[in-house]
């Protein structure tokens, strides 16, 4: 017997979609990060990318528990002296709320090369309309 490691070709991707109206912040990208990064997976192994795509639709209807809604900064750098800029939650919301949920989903994945390849196979759109109709994506429950 010798130890099976998947390759490229071993690899079927699945596509999954999550609707997150209603649902916790936290709650939804552990759950997305937890299926990008392929832990549900029988082929699982750390080093090589045997996650599947998910895609993310209503993005604006993300909820925060307890008064984060209001306390939650969002900080950037521009690259430039003085440039630390900070935004509310509620604000960045109202502007930009596939940020909130790639920022959260991509902040529980690995911090290399790996983990940013793991992050293109996410897809977060604002309404509940997405393009990948002929991906036939299923439904994934996250809790």
């Amino acid at each position: 017997m010798s130890t099976f490691v998947p390759s490229s070709k071993d690899l079927n991707r699945k596509w999954f979609v999550v609707d997150a109206s209603g649902k916790t912040l936290g709650r939804l990208a552990s759950g997305a990060a937890r299926v990008l990064s392929g832990k549900n997976n029988t082929q699982y192994t750390p080093y090589i990318d045997t996650g599947d795509h998910v895609i993310v639709i209503n993005a604006e209807k993300i909820v925060l528990t307890g008064l984060k809604s209001q306390q939650k900064l969002y900080r950037r750098y521009t690259g430039f002296p003085g440039g630390l800029r900070e935004e509310e939650f509620t604000k960045l919301l109202a502007r930009k709320p596939e940020a909130i949920v790639e920022q959260a989903i991509k902040g529980m994945l690995p911090k290399s090369k790996l983990g940013r390849q793991m992050a293109t196979k996410l897809k977060v759109y604002k309404g509940d309309k997405h393009p990948h109709d002929a991906q036939q994506p299923q439904p994934l429950v996250v809790a």
